[in-house]
């Protein structure tokens, strides 16, 4: 029975994401994205099946080990421009560590502004990178890493929603910045979203969003604990 749960749950997740992914291929409706309706249809799912969510992870987690390999995929568009990448060298490390920066530091000021309790800080700070890394650091800094990749889920699907908004109004025209500015806000959402603009923005989105995931480990363990020392009682 164990055995027979575990490949109902890979099915039945794999074929969530497949359908969700050909709704929003089709219709092109940020409400169809597989980051939103996935985990919103296992939900229902598991509620009215009345299946406990450690009996579906124990099959789903296969699935999870997978963001890995699935985050070092973007190396290979990378190697393809990395000349163009290497030009761009600059403004990439700069742009990112600003970037970084902010929204470590924004999201430590937004949990003491709203009187967050320690854990739920230490889960908020990481939101702003992919997701295994988030988790990772969350864990290392005494926050909830299952709870840290949901606030992560949630950064992604704004930054899809508000980025493309902005490259219009703003009239953002060079790849480079496109690509920049969703890999940094949206992380692994924002590629995905910035290849659909071409491929050079989901190469520059992908780079910003690995090179934010190590900047953030370094700045998770230097400004934020000073921040929290200082500012949490």
């Amino acid at each position: 029975m164990g055995i027979f749960l575990k490949i109902v749950s890979i099915f039945i997740t794999y074929l969530i994401y497949w359908v969700s992914k050909k709704s929003y291929g089709r219709w092109k409706l940020v409400v169809l994205s597989p980051i939103l309706i996935s985990p919103i249809v296992i939900i229902l799912l598991l509620v009215f099946s009345h299946t406990s969510y450690n009996d579906y992870y124990n099959g789903a987690k296969w699935l999870s080990y997978l963001l890995g390999p699935a985050t070092v995929a973007f190396a290979v568009p990378m190697h393809k421009h990395f000349k163009l990448l290497k030009r761009h060298l600059f403004e990439i490390i700069a742009s990112i560590t600003v970037g970084s920066a902010v929204a470590i530091v924004s999201s430590f000021l937004y949990a003491v502004w709203m009187h967050l309790g320690i854990s739920l800080t230490n889960s908020l700070v990481p939101r702003s990178i992919t997701t295994p890394v988030a988790m990772d650091i969350s864990k290392t800094i005494g926050g909830v890493p299952t709870l840290t990749a949901v606030f992560v889920i949630i950064t992604g699907i704004t930054g899809t929603i508000i980025g493309p908004t902005l490259i219009r109004l703003l009239k953002i025209e060079k790849s480079t910045a496109k690509g920049l500015m969703l890999g940094m806000s949206a992380h692994g959402a924002g590629t995905s979203k910035a290849f659909e603009f071409g491929e050079l923005e989901g190469t520059f989105a992908s780079l910003a969003m690995i090179t934010a995931a190590v900047i953030t480990i370094i700045l998770a363990f230097t400004i934020f604990p000073a921040l929290r020392s200082e500012l949490m009682i």
